[in-house]
């Protein structure tokens, strides 16, 4: 990459990062506040009650799933919804004439993603923090698929993006395959849980590894191994990014 185009990165990056902070408090704000309504809810009817892994609290098990599921739909919206404005609104012409190539597109797009989910689970963990004191047991799973996480929703983002028209379809990519693949990913219940059928579908949803492997990291157990989460999170970022690049490559719905 020569000077001029990591120049450009940059610019790019700070642009996007910029783009969502001068909205922090809706950007980042508001689903800090949805992710403590779960916990305020969920905590109370189930928090004295049920034990996950034979001895952690359900409200202490539930906290990385909200941290988890607030990186993912948070990286994901930032990238998606910055395309589909610049798409509608016609500004997106002000990025295509400058000579940055797609690999530069990827990683100012997924990059600002990057940062915007990191920061809304980290905003999500420390208001949490004050209602149920958690401890890391193994902090470089937690880190490594909260960053894992954040680049491949980020990618799948640019994709949703790019695909998407209108806020109609927009919303529709969010509503019936992010929103679905979140929750029945395990963010609220262990999968063991779950009668055989859905405990095989679980294992198909590659977000369930995301969550398992960073809630990992937290109590040092999980439904699966880490290294097998690692593995299926990583192909998943391999396939998605890949996808993601061939269309910036032909200008898939870009330049029309």
């Amino acid at each position: 990459m020569s000077h001029h185009e990591s120049l450009g990165v940059r610019t790019l990056f700070y642009k996007e990062v910029l783009r969502f902070w001068k909205v922090a408090f809706q950007t980042v704000g508001a689903p800090v506040l949805t992710a403590m309504l779960y916990l305020l809810i969920f905590g109370h009817v189930l928090g004295d009650e049920a034990r996950v892994y034979g001895q952690v609290p359900y409200t202490a098990f539930l906290v990385p799933g909200l941290v988890m599921m607030s990186v993912l739909q948070n990286a994901f919206a930032n990238t998606s919804s910055s395309l589909i404005q610049s798409k509608i609104t016609g500004n997106l012409v002000f990025v295509l004439v400058t000579p940055l190539s797609p690999w530069a597109w990827f990683v100012a797009y997924v990059g600002a993603a990057m940062v915007r989910g990191l920061a809304v689970g980290a905003g999500v963990l420390l208001a949490t923090v004050w209602f149920v004191p958690l401890t890391l047991a193994q902090p470089l799973w937690a880190l490594g698929f909260a960053v894992l996480g954040a680049a491949l929703m980020g990618a799948l983002g640019l994709i949703a993006g790019l695909w998407a028209d209108k806020f109609d379809q927009m919303a529709a990519f969010q509503n019936f395959i992010v929103m679905p693949m979140t929750f029945l990913a395990g963010v609220f219940y262990s999968v063991y849980s779950l009668p055989g059928v859905w405990y095989t579908i679980s294992h198909a949803n590659p977000f369930f590894y995301m969550i398992d492997g960073f809630r990992h990291g937290f109590f040092g157990v999980g439904d699966v191994s880490p290294w097998l989460s690692l593995a299926v999170v990583g192909a998943a970022f391999a396939v998605v990014a890949a996808v993601a690049l061939h269309l910036l490559r032909t200008g898939y719905k870009l330049r029309h």
